[in-house]
């Protein structure tokens, strides 16, 4: 019985359970539903403002893209306008402009009918006044020949006589303004200068600097220098590079050569040969490469030497080089290395009383001539070619200029490069510095005497400065000013065309009047 009414109890209780449960679930459907209705209707109510909010904008951005084309539409207007108006302004301009024309147009036309007009009668005024001037040309020629005693030709004459003598005068200045003019032509000048100086280098001034005599202890010796067959003096000259001259002179062989450097090692392999006795090929060839390579030491050492004399340094090796074969080269008589060390001490002194840079002064002067020491291998003035030298080396442009400029191959265009030149000129000047042979200097004296006395109106000639110049003395009488540059002119023409020499020649032609009076 307790059984059946505890399952009864249970029954009831899942029956009362599932009741509410149902109940339950009924409810929260409800409430599930009106919340998701509200929810749609508060989207709808959203969706609706942000339309009309979006619908806003749209309308104002259409009002606004609709205000600025038409701002564009008012600006483009408005340039249009002003473009009208601007064109409109210069049409009006060039209709005013061409009025103006056409009224100078009809003026012109005017002026010229009435001056054709008036053509005729101007023309017979003039050839009235022709016929009158040309019967007053004869009575005035009628009243001249009366009053002058002369015909007409007579004046004629002494017309063109005169005519002459001035064309004479204009000419003479002519020539001084052309030879001025070819002054500044200096580099086709230069060139020409060197040309003429390279083929009249006369004989007598080469011979004697291109040889040196190497004594024998006897005349048997010359033929074991000269071999079998010429062997050895064949060995001895390709080795060296220079000719050997075996003639009749006694107990001396005579090695010839341009190349001063080359000519020493010849000297120094062919004493020692002749002091050893063994003189075949190989030996020869041992001994010139022993004398070259003393002879290079000998050079460097030189130049080093000439460099710390004059106290410049940083001078590049080649160059040093350069200076010290200078010890091997002469000119006129004068060692150039020494001469280039007087140079550079005359560039010091004088540099410093001018109170410019003494270093560089002296270093210009020590390089001024190196050109000299590879002259006889390349083409050209020993200046330029040391130049172009003292540039490849890295020297100051300053001294590269001072050494091309110290001959006039170019214009000296600083103080540096006359100081150069004035050193150069007192150095190779100076009595006792240069020699050459008398009988050949005192020839050149008197041929230079005779050819200035022979020109006309030369009352006097002096030869000076060592054979560089000539100074003419001309009469006042018979010379005139323009006419002695004429003088100078054919002076030096008969000096190129009669003399050889080095170098060149000035021509001094001075011209004075002198008025002597006594008082008794």
């Amino acid at each position: 019985m307790s059984i059946e009414i505890g399952f009864f109890l249970i029954v009831v209780a899942l029956g009362a359970g599932a009741f509410i449960g149902v109940a339950m679930r009924r409810k929260m459907d409800a409430t599930q539903v009106s919340n998701a209705e509200k929810a749609s209707a508060q989207i709808v109510e959203d969706a609706k403002k942000e339309a009309d909010t979006i619908r806003k904008e749209a309308v104002i951005q259409g009002k606004d893209a609709v205000l600025e084309a038409k701002s564009e539409w008012e600006k483009e207007a408005r340039e249009l306008r002003r473009e009208i108006q601007s064109q409109e302004k210069r049409l009006l301009q060039r209709e005013e402009h061409l009025d103006r024309k056409t009224t100078q147009l009809d003026s012109r036309e005017g002026d010229l009918s009435q001056r054709e007009k008036a053509l005729p009668q101007l023309e017979e005024q003039v050839r009235a006044r022709q016929q009158e001037a040309d019967q007053l040309v004869s009575q005035q020629t009628e009243v001249l020949e009366r009053i002058s005693g002369m015909t007409s030709e007579d004046a004629k004459n002494q017309l063109i006589a005169t005519m002459e003598s001035e064309a004479k005068h204009d000419g003479a200045k002519r020539i001084k303004q052309i030879e001025d003019e070819a002054r500044e032509t200096a580099d086709k000048k230069a060139k020409e200068i060197l040309a003429l100086a390279i083929q009249r280098y006369a004989g007598d001034f080469v011979a004697e600097k291109a040889v040196s005599v190497v004594p024998l202890p006897s005349d048997e010796m010359k033929g074991r220098i000269i071999g079998r067959e010429g062997r050895n003096i064949r060995a001895i000259e390709a080795a060296t590079g220079i000719d050997l001259i075996i003639d009749d002179t006694p107990e001396a062989v005579i090695i010839s050569g341009f190349n001063p450097v080359r000519r020493e090692v010849a000297r120094l392999t062919l004493e020692r040969l002749v002091a050893d006795g063994r003189i075949h090929p190989a030996r020869i060839e041992e001994v010139v490469n022993k004398a070259a390579q003393e002879v290079d030491e000998a050079i460097r050492e030189a130049g080093e030497q000439a460099t710390f004399d004059v106290g410049v340094h940083g001078i590049h090796p080649e160059i040093i080089k350069l200076i010290g074969r200078l010890k091997y080269r002469t000119s006129y008589g004068q060692n150039v290395l020494q001469h280039s060390l007087e140079v550079a001490f005359l560039c010091g002194i004088m540099a410093s009383e001018l109170g410019i840079n003494v270093k560089q002064a002296k270093r210009a002067g020590l390089l001024h001539d190196i050109g000299k020491a590879v002259d006889h291998e390349i083409e050209g003035s020993h200046a330029v070619i040391g130049a172009d030298l003292a540039r490849k080396h890295g020297e100051a442009p300053k001294i590269v200029h001072a050494l091309a400029a110290h001959h006039e191959d170019e214009k000296p265009e600083t103080i540096l490069a006359v100081l150069v030149q004035a050193a150069d000129a007192l150095s190779g000047a100076r009595p006792g510095a240069r020699r050459e042979m008398l009988e050949t200097y005192v020839k050149r004296l008197q041929d230079l005497e005779r050819i200035g006395t022979s020109v006309h109106g030369v009352t006097s000639c002096y030869a000076i400065q060592a054979g560089r110049e000539i100074r003419v003395m001309v009469s006042s009488e018979d010379v005139s000013d323009a006419q002695s540059h004429i003088v100078a002119r054919d002076i030096a023409r008969k000096i190129e065309d009669e003399m050889t020499y080095p170098g060149q020649i000035k021509v001094n032609v001075i011209r004075e009047t002198r008025a002597t009076e006594y008082a008794k």
